[in-house]
């Protein structure tokens, strides 16, 4: 079994459209999407959910008033003011550090189970899809990715599919963190600008950081050629390879729109570089 990651050193610059023209291609895989916060591949996929199960966070501090004597010790210790007056906590503002919990001297506060998402197990035309979604103001977001990740694998195994197809999350935080782990080969999705050079190089930092073996996509390489020549040298210096060429095209946008996979309603020209793109990535995760 291979993973493949998809990165992006931030939103928008066609990590996912590329992912959802990878979906169409490849045969004998499980689709993950591991951008919790704003999961967006199942878009372009249409799934249908066959299975949801809830995502639990830290837990979160109550109040027991027939316990509590009103000594308003967990009001002024609380440092996020989640405590309002008359000794109820507001779920939102709460980040279950259990400062009151430990604090309290007649036991009121308890540390109760808190729903921070859910995760989600969908079928598509293009095989089965495991996403999640991270409630809002909500936390652990790695953990959650983790958790679709897991569930990922055990699903492969399960049907025997030999690759996992991971739309991971852009930056390069704790969400993008927890998707490096045993990967096979994480595909870095960049733009030829400066801020896009820039991007790149700190996702390549952090790969090669955690031992992961990267290749790179430049997406509308022929809007600033000069760019994409200076991402390239790049590369070349870190002996990363580019495996991927993606011009601009309006058709690809439009696709975008319908809610398509771009593969199935571009220009010629666009479907000979994610083609030229698939072939190179088969070749690297033999």
């Amino acid at each position: 079994m291979r993973e493949l990651v998809v990165l992006s050193g931030k939103g928008g610059t066609g990590k996912t459209t590329v992912c959802g023209s990878l979906a169409v291609l490849a045969p004998g895989k499980v689709l993950a999407d591991c951008d919790v916060d704003a999961a967006n591949l199942y878009l372009l996929l249409d799934p249908v959910v066959k299975s949801a199960s809830p995502f639990y966070g830290l837990k979160k501090a109550t109040i027991n008033r027939e316990k509590c004597l009103g000594c308003n010790l967990c009001l002024h210790l609380c440092r996020y003011d989640a405590i309002r007056p008359g000794f109820v906590v507001d779920p939102v503002l709460c980040e279950g550090c259990a400062l009151c919990y430990h604090a309290c001297p007649c036991g009121a506060v308890e540390m109760v189970d808190h729903v921070a998402g859910h995760l989600f197990h969908s079928e598509t035309i293009y095989g089965p899809l495991v996403h999640a979604r991270l409630g809002i103001a909500e936390d652990n977001s790695g953990k959650l990715v983790a958790a679709v990740r897991k569930e990922a694998r055990r699903l492969a195994e399960e049907e025997k599919k030999e690759l996992i197809i991971t739309d991971g999350p852009p930056g390069i935080g704790c969400p993008v963190i927890s998707c490096l782990s045993g990967t096979d080969l994480v595909l870095v999705v960049t733009e030829p600008t400066f801020s896009g050079k820039h991007d790149l190089e700190r996702v390549l930092d952090l790969a090669e950081h955690f031992g992961c073996r990267a290749a790179v996509c430049v997406n509308k390489w022929d809007l600033e050629p000069e760019n994409t020549r200076a991402v390239e040298s790049l590369c070349n210096r870190r002996r990363v390879p580019v495996v991927g060429h993606l011009p601009y095209d309006e058709s690809a946008v439009e696709a975008v729109k319908r809610g398509r996979p771009v593969i199935l309603e571009c220009s010629r020209t666009m479907e000979k570089g994610i083609l030229a793109l698939w072939d190179q990535l088969k070749v690297l995760l033999n």
